[in-house]
């Protein structure tokens, strides 16, 4: 039998594999997007106890191996006796906490990119800060930051792989299994890439999209 016969009849292993790696990648999109939106508004807001708070969670979740954080949230959870946490509840918590710090300094200079001028115009026209964030600022924020945001989501989707070190049976996991049958390496993890490729091509366009938009946009203002 050859090896396209063999990974043919695992098939059913490779698609469990590639839902489970869905649902993470949404799960993870939707976790990391809402902190990194919090942690981002909390840095640009500039309240100073906050603030350190959260440059001390910048420092240590941009500075250490997402490898390590999974590891550590895994690990960290049996050590404390949560045992009521899954693998694929370790993996999203470990990859909102990663993801969510690089996604936080998107949206803080997305937010940071409208000018001064007009939050001191909206100010004299007597609105509050809130609704200067939410009707002034948070506008102006969304087309800045939607190009580089579903680029970092094509990261979170090759980072998902990194997810099989603690045993959640995504891709990467399921290929191992297969191959631990004595099925080819090569050809599993071919098909492997291919499953990733058919996963972040589609957000690969739409980042493609709003970066050409972004600059015919550009180009009109000057």
């Amino acid at each position: 039998m050859s090896g396209w016969e063999q990974i043919w009849d695992y098939r059913d292993l490779l698609l469990q594999g590639f839902f489970a790696t869905i649902v993470l990648v949404l799960a993870s999109i939707a976790t990391s997007t809402v902190l990194g939106f919090l942690v981002g508004l909390g840095r640009y807001a500039r309240i100073p106890v906050v603030g350190v708070i959260l440059r001390i969670y910048l420092e240590i979740f941009r500075g250490t191996p997402l490898l390590v954080q999974l590891l550590f949230v895994y690990f960290g959870a049996a050590y404390l006796r949560l045992d009521g946490i899954s693998v694929f509840t370790a993996s999203l918590i470990a990859m909102t906490l990663y993801q969510g710090a690089y996604i936080s300094e998107i949206f803080r200079a997305g937010f940071e990119s409208v000018s001064s001028g007009q939050r001191e115009a909206a100010t004299t026209l007597g609105l509050s800060r809130f609704h200067i964030t939410k009707d002034v600022v948070f506008p102006q924020t969304l087309p800045v930051v939607l190009p580089p945001l579903f680029g970092q989501y094509l990261t979170l989707i090759k980072n998902t792989s990194l997810a099989s070190v603690i045993s959640y049976f995504e891709i990467v996991r399921q290929g191992q299994a297969i191959i631990d049958q004595g099925v080819n390496s090569f050809q599993v993890y071919l098909v492997v890439a291919a499953m990733f490729f058919i996963i972040s091509y589609p957000l690969s366009l739409v980042a493609r999209g709003l970066e050409k938009r972004g600059v015919r946009k550009r180009e009109r203002i000057a």
